[in-house]
């Protein structure tokens, strides 16, 4: 894993029971006592068996904590028609691993899992992902939570209008402009959903917008997987708003083409990381990492990516990050000339990209791609 996802990590302090209110739901009560004192640690905790799961949870609940035999098909069906309610669908819902085995990560998934832990118990890992996922106030019901994200796509979008429109035209865009919405954005997904977020994107975007909202979700809400300090979630959501600025200078025709591109067409297309990276020097006021994340996120760590074939230290970690969700969000995503990849194909694809992309990162990744379906 990089060192700013490290740094950041370490860099939590222990916390006084906030307001988030958390529901553990076992049918092994005898075996979650640890894990309840554990999350305490963070907000009131209430314990139930899985048959006493309400059918409607609270409006003042951050999150569900499920702990069941996943190998049970009993147990599997029950917390199924429980979670069946559609207030649940944009609640974070942690499944407790008993190990990590592929067939439970696949159940919690198919539950609808937005992220799993595993046996035997981390307190730090447990409390850094509670924090960083489950909302700290009890204030945002899902009405609320439908208004954060919808306020943070349409900031996001403000800020893509004029970097891939207007800056084009002559309109400068400004650092400033795209500090002044990153609140939004982030606050969107931490007390929203990257599901809620990635539904609403995509019933109103599409090509670039799309792609660049898609990514700026997922790079929020990975950021927020790992427990970044503000500062570094702030600063990665800059990044993915920003990393594609050069595809507003690629013609449409070859953006939007549906068939197989021509080689010169291609090279076209490879043209927009330096493309963004000059328009955005010459604009003037943007720090060196992000000019750095706009050059270089399409590098890989064997070199064979572009534009200048860097290689492994040559590639800094905020790069590293911002490639891992810009190539997930491609694939995932439907394209003009193909459909789109299964959330489970893109990531086994990129597992079999190997040491072109750095793969402790990726695996850490993996939580936050397989909740967002």
């Amino acid at each position: 894993m990089t060192a700013l996802a490290k740094e950041s990590s370490s860099a939590l302090a222990e916390e006084a029971p906030s307001k988030r209110r958390l529901l553990l739901a076992s049918d092994r009560p005898d075996r979650s006592d640890e894990l309840a004192d554990i999350l305490q640690a963070v907000g009131e905790v209430d314990t139930v068996a899985t048959l006493d799961i309400p059918e409607r949870p609270s409006r003042d609940l951050s999150g569900i904590i499920v702990d069941i035999n996943l190998r049970s098909p009993e147990s599997v069906q029950r917390v199924r028609n429980k979670l069946r309610h559609q207030a649940y669908g944009s609640m974070p819902r942690l499944f407790v691993l008993a190990d990590a085995l592929h067939h439970g990560t696949m159940q919690a998934w198919a539950l609808g899992a937005t992220d799993t832990i595993s046996r035997p118990l981390d307190r730090d890992a447990i409390l850094r992902r509670i924090r960083a996922a489950f909302p700290d106030t009890g204030a945002y019901d899902a009405s609320e939570r439908g208004k954060a994200v919808n306020c943070g796509v349409e900031a996001a979008h403000a800020v893509l209008v004029k970097m891939l429109d207007k800056f084009p035209a002559g309109t400068p865009l400004s650092f400033d402009d795209v500090v002044a919405v990153e609140n939004h954005v982030i606050k969107a997904i931490k007390h929203g959903s990257l599901r809620q977020w990635l539904t609403t994107v995509a019933c109103h975007h599409v090509g670039t917008y799309r792609h660049c909202l898609f990514a700026t979700g997922y790079a929020v809400a990975f950021a927020q997987h790992l427990g970044m300090r503000d500062d570094d979630q702030r600063r990665l959501t800059r990044a993915a708003l920003l990393h594609d600025v050069g595809k507003a200078f690629i013609p449409l025709e070859i953006l939007d083409k549906t068939g197989k591109l021509t080689d010169a067409e291609m090279q076209e297309i490879r043209q927009h990381p330096r493309r963004g990276y000059e328009a955005l020097a010459d604009q003037g006021g943007f720090p060196p990492e992000m000019l750095d994340v706009v050059l270089h996120h399409h590098e890989l760590l064997d070199g064979s990516g572009y534009p200048n074939h860097l290689k492994a230290n040559q590639i800094s970690d905020i790069v590293r990050l911002t490639t891992v969700v810009d190539i997930y969000t491609a694939l995932i995503e439907t394209r003009s000339y193909r459909a789109p990849f299964t959330h489970l194909r893109a990531f086994s694809m990129m597992e079999a990209m190997g040491g072109k992309l750095d793969q402790p990162l990726l695996q850490a990744f993996r939580p936050v791609a397989m909740g967002s379906f």
